[in-house]
């Protein structure tokens, strides 16, 4: 099914005026590879656990073993997992403009695996590594993982010896300074802002759209359901990404 002329008329003003793109990626992006959603599902290892219980500072100072080994067990599902049509289909615009900017909500590396630049994961990523004592980043690997292991001690910082963290923002912490104010400048200084696969339900993130609307954007949403963000955009198609994008970007 091709794209509504709506979206493909939008997306081509933007790019014969050199206009801006700004695209904004959810969680439903990534759930269309395989990789579930924060809350997982109600069958595997970690369904009895409230991930808004594990991803705070407060259960790592408690039990850091328990929140390491949950996110070594999300970083698996995701290597496991690969990037889809849609993916692969954000990464050829950009390789052709510089006026593509790629903010994601999601904490995985699909994007980059397709040949994206990702400039700001505002969610921070489950693999930038970083010590809960004194920020040191983290350059080496990880050790193998037993999948049935519910407590893992966290790798020790070269530095001074705290727990290896991942770099996701948890409940309760800020979002990255700078991924924030680039997701910012691209909603003010876009002309089109496609919002693929976000619920709008996540804050701030999910003002980014209006954001962008109030700037003088048009802003298309991309979602196969209905979301809080649906009333507010100036047109949406309810497609996956992994369909949508490839027709919309192909061209």
């Amino acid at each position: 099914m091709p794209p509504p002329p709506a979206i493909a008329n939008a997306v081509r003003d933007a790019i014969s005026h050199d206009g801006r793109i700004c695209v904004l990626t959810g969680a439903g992006m990534s759930a269309e590879s395989g990789v579930p959603t924060f809350r997982g599902t109600q069958h595997d290892l970690w369904s009895r656990f409230d991930p808004m219980q594990l991803a705070t500072a407060e259960a790592w100072r408690a039990d850091a073993a328990l929140v390491w080994a949950w996110y070594r067990w999300r970083m698996a599902l995701v290597r496991d997992a690969q990037p889809h049509a849609g993916h692969r289909a954000l990464a050829e615009p950009a390789r052709r403009t510089s006026r593509v900017t790629l903010v994601t909500q999601n904490v995985d590396d699909l994007h980059e695996r397709a040949g994206s630049v990702v400039d700001a994961h505002v969610h921070g990523s489950l693999f930038a590594l970083r010590c809960f004592d004194c920020g040191s980043g983290h350059e080496g690997g990880l050790p193998p993982l037993d999948p049935a292991a519910q407590r893992i001690a966290p790798m020790a910082c070269a530095y001074c010896g705290g727990g290896i963290r991942p770099g996701v923002v948890w409940f309760g912490e800020a979002l990255p300074d700078d991924a924030w104010q680039v997701a910012t400048d691209a909603a003010r200084d876009c002309m089109l802002m496609l919002v693929v696969g976000t619920s709008g339900l996540v804050h701030p993130a999910a003002g980014l759209p209006a954001l962008a609307r109030r700037s003088g954007a048009t802003v298309v949403e991309i979602n196969p359901e209905r979301t809080a963000l649906s009333d507010d955009v100036d047109v949406s198609w309810r497609a996956t990404a992994g369909d949508a994008l490839p027709l919309l970007l192909g061209a």
